[in-house]
């Protein structure tokens, strides 16, 4: 076969969709923010009903309904869009509360250079 035809993972643009289109990196980010909100719920509740470790299993299921449903959400979000889609719309988000520069012209209209002819 030639080294053409291969498809080679060194050579791609962008991470490859693992899971509904999302790719590793935002998997973990998905699975470390469903565990930084629902393990302090399910320890609450479990605490509350008298077992702890059925609210820590009970997190765990969560959790993973979160992936779930977060990665449906941003394959509907990411389809028939580029790369990196909604980083650039949750940065201008950002910007437009003022919490963070985007760094990106967002500027409508004519440009001008500044500088007249004679």
């Amino acid at each position: 076969m030639t080294e053409s035809i291969l498809l080679r993972a060194d050579r791609l643009n962008g991470e490859p969709p693992i899971f509904r289109g999302c790719s590793s990196s935002e998997l973990v980010i998905l699975v470390v923010l469903g565990a930084v909100v629902w393990i302090p719920v399910g320890l609450l509740v479990g605490l509350l009903i008298g077992a702890p470790l059925m609210g820590v299993g009970f997190a765990g299921l969560l959790i993973i309904g979160t992936v779930f449903v977060a990665a449906t959400l941003f394959q509907r979000i990411k389809r028939g869009r580029p790369d990196g889609y909604y980083q650039h719309r949750l940065l201008f988000w950002a910007e437009d509360l003022g919490l963070r520069r985007a760094g990106f012209v967002r500027r409508g209209g004519t440009w001008d250079l500044g500088r007249r002819c004679p």
